[in-house]
């Protein structure tokens, strides 16, 4: 057998640690593909639309950090083909960027003669593709000679795997795949990210302030459940007798009914002026962005420090004591010089008090069947299930009021594009967990080609389609901006015929039955699909009342 440029991805891969590659075939990729085949021990899951196998990566890496936080970091590799193969995973990396996601894309080139612009005429040709990709993804990484592959995909491992995750972006020609590998098998190829520590000043500066306040909250983002430090932030918690607020991308970092739990309410006016009354507010690995300031309308009140594994994001939108670091160790590093403080009750009260005004907000709209609906889902989900959701009302509702333990939730609101919950689903199931995937009927037409690779591939996931006709969340704005709206109303399949099509079990539920009809389709091996038919609203935003 002649080894080829391939071959030397493949080795590389398998080196660094690899298990299992997405990838979708095309013709200047051959040579990656056909290393696959002759691969015994990499697993190899397809896709239909590039895109969404890009999402199915980042489910399956999300999955896994979720599921083992305190391991190596689960780089995914994802392999596709040049130009419009390529292309079309951008939306996807734009997701896993903001979502601090690792994956690891490997995309074919035209070759090496036609690189840098030279308008050869090759097909799939671009004049200068990794130009596409340079904003969305942490870096780029080209290749122009085998001999260049196994240190490239080295560099790029190591970039998606160092704090702040994300996706990276690899590119080598069709005839350097093909070409003679020129080097023996590669076996000893290790990536090692930096660790990002705090500067010690800086964590006596925090701590200092940290020990001065009277009312000290923390704010726990993204990052600080992307960094593992559940335990540690547990820890100083309980040690300040701090509340913690959890923002969408950080829910399951801190335990839901802990008593100094203020859960994730964060679009709500009660919420926002609690983290806005704290005399010292600790933000870990959150940015500050858009909702989790309740859109711009956040106002602290008391100093501010923020813990940010990316640079970019420190004091970019508040002034404060920007540590940049990643949130596990600086944790660790604080757990060192504040001391515990006794229990006086006064923050539990606070608390209380804050989930109480929550849910009287709440209790005050006609909301019962949404609030249901969560409930009955999250009842239906046996222990250990990862949930996926895509831009739907279910999932804005979810992004608050879902519970997490037990069932951690993935959404698609780093970047907020349609089409994210089946292929995250299937991603996830790739990972050896049940998978559950929330879509509305305009997010599941995106992805519904997945159910054909749900069924090739044997994966345990079950798909709840919330069929309202139409975009339900741009219904609502419109709606409440205008008065009425356009091109939001659907033309849409019968999507349980659609799925016994696919030879996929499904069933049409109702509000009453979606528990059940839930429950039963998860206990069912391999993919199945629930249809429910409701017309959701959205609670009443509280960012233009602020009350």
């Amino acid at each position: 057998m002649t080894r080829i440029g391939g071959d030397v991805v493949v080795e590389t891969l398998r080196a660094l640690g690899a298990d299992t590659v997405f990838g979708l075939p095309g013709q200047h990729a051959l040579g990656l593909f056909e290393a696959l085949r002759r691969a015994d021990d990499l697993r190899v899951i397809s896709g239909r639309v590039e895109n969404n196998l890009a999402f199915a990566a980042d489910g399956h890496a999300r999955a896994r950090l979720a599921t083992n936080p305190d391991g190596p970091v689960p780089v995914t590799p994802l392999i596709v083909s040049t130009g419009p193969g390529a292309l079309l995973t951008l939306a996807s990396l734009q997701e896993s960027r903001a979502a601090s996601v690792p994956v690891l894309g490997i995309s074919s080139q035209v070759p090496v003669a036609g690189l840098g612009g030279g308008r050869h005429g090759y097909l799939h040709e671009l004049p200068d593709q990794q130009a596409s990709f340079r904003d969305v993804v942490k870096s780029v990484h080209v290749v122009r000679r085998a001999s260049q592959i196994p240190s490239a995909l080295r560099e790029a491992w190591t970039s998606a795997a160092t704090a702040p995750y994300g996706p990276v972006w690899v590119e080598i020609p069709q005839d350097v795949l093909l070409g003679p590998a020129g080097l023996p098998p590669i076996t000893s190829v290790a990536a090692a990210p930096p660790v990002l520590a705090p500067l010690p000043e800086l964590v006596t500066a925090a701590a200092d302030l940290l020990a001065a306040a009277s009312d000290p909250v923390i704010l726990a983002g993204g990052g600080a459940l992307r960094s593992g430090a559940h335990a540690e932030l547990l820890a100083l918690a309980e040690a300040l007798r701090a509340p913690v607020i959890s923002t969408f991308g950080g829910k399951g970092v801190f335990p839901w009914d802990h008593e100094l739990s203020g859960r994730s309410w964060l679009e709500d006016w009660n919420t926002t002026e609690f983290l806005a009354a704290a005399d010292v507010l600790l933000v870990l690995g959150s940015g500050l962005g858009e909702l989790s300031s309740n859109y711009r309308e956040f106002a602290p009140r008391g100093r501010v420090i923020q813990v940010e594994a990316d640079l970019g994001k420190l004091e970019s939108n508040y002034p404060g004591l920007g540590i940049h670091a990643d949130v596990r160790l600086t944790l660790q590093a604080l757990l060192e010089w504040v001391p515990m403080r006794p229990s006086d009750g006064r923050a539990e009260e606070a608390v209380s008090g804050l989930l109480s005004r929550v849910e009287s907000r709440l209790d005050g709209q006609d909301l019962a069947v949404e609030r249901k609906l969560i409930d009955d889902i999250r009842a239906a989900l046996p222990e250990g299930t990862q949930t996926f959701w895509d831009m739907t009302i279910a999932a804005y509702w979810a992004w608050s009021a879902w519970n997490p333990e037990g069932a951690p939730i993935h959404t698609a609101q780093g970047a907020g594009g349609l089409g994210y919950g089946l292929p995250g689903a299937l991603g996830g199931a790739v990972a050896g967990r049940p998978a559950l995937a929330v879509s509305g009927d305009g997010g599941a037409m995106y992805g519904v080609a997945e159910l054909a690779t749900a069924v090739q591939h044997g994966l345990d996931v079950t798909w709840l389609i919330i069929d309202d006709g139409g975009y339900g969340v741009l219904r609502e704005y419109l709606t409440d901006a205008f008065g009425h709206t356009t091109a939001t109303e659907l033309a849409r399949p019968d999507f349980v015929a659609l799925a016994s099509s696919f030879g996929v079990p499904a069933c049409a539920s109702t509000l009453d039955t979606v528990g059940t009809d839930l429950a039963k389709a998860l206990r069912t091996p391999g993919p199945s699909v629930v249809v429910l038919p409701a017309l959701l609203k959205l609670f009443a935003p509280t960012h233009l009342e602020k009350a």
